[in-house]
Formats: structure tokens, sequence, C-alpha cells
């Protein structure tokens, strides 16, 4: 990635987040401070959370659910079809991370991927190959970044809102893990991946319904090929949740994905020319 790439997406992030402030700010606050003090100030709960009942979460599932049917565009609705059926599923991740001492330092330090937070000057020296500069590749070649990334609002739960945060937040560095493009082909096979690996309600529906959108010829390369790769590492891999990866932006990609139990792709995908696809991950 070349200096002119890293200053677009400075420039970007000034762009579609303001609300970087020092070391942690990205929710307008410090980020330690307002994820580890919300108990007292917020009742328990976070910045920005909406409470509902369990038949208004009933409500906003089935609403939400429909109109992302109709249009996966819709990142709104996809978001909140995520928070108010996941809550099953993201106990369950918590507690993964909470058993692992990577993921409990993430639990603790509540790290957040935006672009005020990334060094993106270092990263893009690091050599090819690495985590960190095939992240920039992806973000660059894909016309994507991680501060479209919707904060949580109906995750009854602050620590359970932060998983959630989490997942959103990593889902492009599973592309770069997975070497998978945002094109419709790419997106469902990181669903597919995402769904074995979290068993989120809204990872499972978008594996399902995904390959609906594909041609024949990329729903043949989809079963035969890549979904039941997809499906196999996602179900043996390591808990992706529970990766510092801005400690590891060092590594190299092959080495992560072998200490992580990843096996490389069975196909290379390249990243679409056109407008960006649905996003089916919110």
């Amino acid at each position: 990635m070349g200096v002119s790439s890293v200053h677009a997406l400075q420039w970007k992030s000034l762009l579609l987040n303001n609300r970087c402030f020092g070391r942690y700010g990205v929710l307008g606050w410090r980020q330690y401070s307002v994820w580890n003090s919300v108990e007292d100030q917020y009742n328990g709960l976070y910045p920005g959370h909406i409470p509902t009942n369990p038949v208004q979460k009933a409500l906003l599932a089935v609403g939400s659910g429909v109109v992302a049917l109709q249009d996966p565009y819709r990142h709104d609705m996809v978001a909140v079809l995520g928070e108010t059926t996941g809550h099953l599923a993201l106990i369950r991740l918590r507690d993964r991370m909470r058993n692992n001492p990577e993921g409990y330092s993430i639990l603790i330090e509540r790290p957040r991927i935006r672009l005020c937070t990334l060094n993106l000057s270092r990263m893009s020296s690091l050599p090819e190959g690495s985590l960190g500069r095939e992240y920039l590749n992806f973000l660059e070649k894909n016309r994507v970044t991680p501060d479209s990334r919707a904060d949580v609002k109906f995750v009854d739960n602050e620590e359970l809102a932060y998983v959630m945060q989490r997942y959103r937040e990593v889902h492009d560095l599973m592309h770069t893990l997975l070497g998978m493009p945002t094109n419709m082909l790419g997106e469902v096979a990181v669903k597919w991946f995402e769904a074995a690996q979290t068993g989120l309600p809204m990872c499972i529906l978008g594996a399902a319904l995904g390959p609906l959108r594909l041609s024949a010829s990329r729903l043949q390369s989809l079963m035969t090929s890549l979904g039941p790769w997809a499906l196999r590492s996602g179900s043996q891999a390591r808990c992706v949740l529970s990766v510092f990866y801005e400690r590891r932006w060092e590594q190299n990609l092959e080495e992560l994905r072998e200490e992580l139990n990843i096996e490389p792709p069975p196909l290379i995908l390249t990243a679409s020319k056109k407008a960006p696809t649905a996003d089916l991950h919110q």
C-alpha cells in the first residue's frame, strides 16, 4: 500500500468517524473508561444502548429480518437482526474468550478496530505477507473501512455488547485470514465460516440464504470447494475473537492461519472492480 493510499484511508477515517479522541476514544469518550466504568455511569449498560423487552426484541427481529431479506444492502437492518437474535451465541462466545488468556485480555482491555486506532504508516511499512500489511491491502483492494461498522444498541448486557462489537470489527480480518474478497461469493464463504465458528443466528441465516444470490458457476464453486472448506475451517479453528490482532500485525499471515488451525483457501478469488456488494455481517 502506497503513501497516497494510506492518506486516503486517513481522510476516510476523518470523514466517517470524527469521534476519535486520544488513545482510546472511538465512542466520544475514552474507550477504556466507557467500557469499564459504565456500570456506575449507565446502570450497567453502555452509551447508545436502547432497552427493549422480549416482545419488542421479537418484533424487531421479525421486522429487520423481513427488510434485510428484501434488501441485503440495508446494513442497519442486518445489524438489528444480529443483535436481537444472538443472545445465547454471544454468551457462548464470551465464555470461550474468558477461558482463553488472550481472549480474556481482550475482554478486559476492550480494544476497538477503527482507522483512528490503527498506525497506518507503520502497518504499510510491514513486509508483504504480514497480517498488518495484508489487512491494509484488503481494505484498499476492496474499498472498505473498519469505520463503517455500526455501534451495538440492542444487546442488554454490556460485556455481550462488546463481544458483538468485536465480532463486527474483526470481520474484515476474517476476510484477510480466509483470503476472501467482498464480492458475493467471498461474503458467503466467510459467512459459512462464521456460522460454524460463532453459531450466531444471523450468520446461519446469511449462510443459508446467501447462496440464492449466486450465479450457477459460483454456486458450484461454493458447494464443491469453498463451502466445505469454510465449514471445516470454522468448526476446527480456534476462537477467532480470542486473537489480539492489534498485537500481531507483524506476524506472518500463513503462520497465524496455521496457529488458528485455518486451512489455506482452495480457490483464489479476486476483488471485484464493481461497487461493493451487500454486506451480510453487520
